[in-house]
């Protein structure tokens, strides 16, 4: 019986096209094409304005943080995605709810929003208030938008100026169920933008990212589709875990984390019937479930839960 994978929170309904444009292996890729790619996702992040640069993944972008001069000190909201300390040497990490219920800070804060790993939301006004408070103390905010393309108006990006001190990281994979194809976006402050342009170099990507990445993000009605599509899946997911006595939470559609004290119980009895799920060291009653793929993984979820 084959492996069930629900650890990664990436789309199991990958974008396809029958029409992709040819690639010309052989030469490297245009300032033309990656600037086609761009347009494109800047369109598709509602932000056509917006100044942004092609990384090859959002992870290459948090490791790119370090070299901006960003100011000091780091804050990171936690608990969240595990790259984002080691992103920030000595970075600090602070309560989410102490930060939203006011708490002063100075320097730069890091967080994810949907957050990885319990899919919780900020709300974007929310956020860009924050970062303009923050901005006035000399200050910048740095968010991991990784799972935003799931959530229609969950991203800061439209609601950004040119003067807004604010560094947006997008990822292309986790949507589109392709992260094979190693294709993101930095996006916002224009000095900071131009700063990771500078680090990438001048062919950031291959030319497989832009031709995928273009034709993708071009192609709204499965865009839409799928969003309609990765909310009707999460509702049975959830209702699957209720069923079995576990409270799914987060808003983000491409995973649920449930905490219970026999998280560690249940991850080893999902692995026995050959499906993987997330758990976390430092949250040892925390669990988290990606979507199935279809009714059959579904079932077989459903039947390993029950015999617990």
């Amino acid at each position: 019986m084959p492996w069930i994978d629900l650890s990664t929170g990436i789309n199991p309904f990958a974008w396809q096209t029958a029409a992709l444009p040819e690639i010309d292996w052989r030469a490297l890729p245009s300032v033309s094409a990656l600037r086609a790619l761009t347009d494109a996702a800047a369109a598709a992040f509602d932000a056509p304005d917006i100044a942004i640069a092609a990384v090859p993944g959002s992870e290459i972008a948090l490791r790119s943080l370090a070299h901006l001069s960003l100011p000091e000190p780091f804050h990171v909201i936690a608990p969240s995605y595990r790259t984002h300390l080691a992103a920030l040497p000595g970075a600090r990490a602070i309560d989410r709810d102490a930060v939203l219920r006011g708490g002063v800070i100075d320097g730069t804060l890091l967080l994810a929003n949907p957050n990885n790993p319990d899919g919780e939301m900020i709300a974007p006004d929310t956020l860009l208030r924050l970062a303009r408070d923050l901005a006035a103390r000399g200050g910048v905010v740095v968010i991991d938008e990784a799972f935003a393309d799931a959530m229609p108006g969950g991203s800061v990006l439209p609601l950004l100026t040119a003067d807004d001190r604010v560094l947006v990281l997008r990822s292309f994979g986790k949507f589109f169920g392709l992260a094979g194809l190693r294709l993101g976006f930095v996006c916002g402050a224009v000095d900071l933008v131009a700063a990771v342009a500078e680090r990438m170099g001048s062919w950031p990507v291959s030319s497989a990212a832009i031709a995928w990445g273009t034709a993708a993000y071009r192609d709204r009605a499965w865009i839409d589709a799928t969003r309609v599509r990765l909310a009707g899946k999460s509702a049975a997911l959830d209702r699957v875990l209720r069923g079995h006595g576990l409270t799914p939470r987060g808003e983000c559609p491409l995973f649920r984390l449930v905490q219970t004290g026999t998280a560690g119980a249940i991850f080893e009895r999902l692995a026995r019937a050959g499906i993987l799920t997330r758990p976390f060291d430092y949250a040892p009653d925390w669990l988290r479930i990606g979507l199935p793929d279809g009714p059959d993984a579904l079932a077989r979820l459903d039947e390993a839960l029950r015999h617990r």
